[in-house]
């Protein structure tokens, strides 16, 4: 899995296609992270923590993620 902000989504999706992981799980944080403080960029933690916890000790792979966000749904 890997996270990124969500200005990258379709680069996100990109890469993970030509690496040969098309199903990787992607979880997206706000944007933009460059020139936040270190509370912002603590708070845009805080909004994916949970996903990144549920992502990383799943225990079955599932469909593609097409990326869940720290937007609330």
């Amino acid at each position: 899995m890997f996270i990124a902000s969500e200005e990258f989504v379709s680069a996100a999706v990109a890469q993970s296609v030509s690496l040969g992981f098309p199903t990787v799980a992607r979880v997206y944080t706000p944007h933009p992270v460059q020139d936040r403080t270190d509370d912002e960029m603590r708070a845009y933690a805080d909004l994916v923590f949970d996903r990144v916890v549920a992502e990383v000790t799943a225990t079955e792979v599932t469909a593609a993620n097409p990326g869940a966000t720290g937007t609330p749904d």
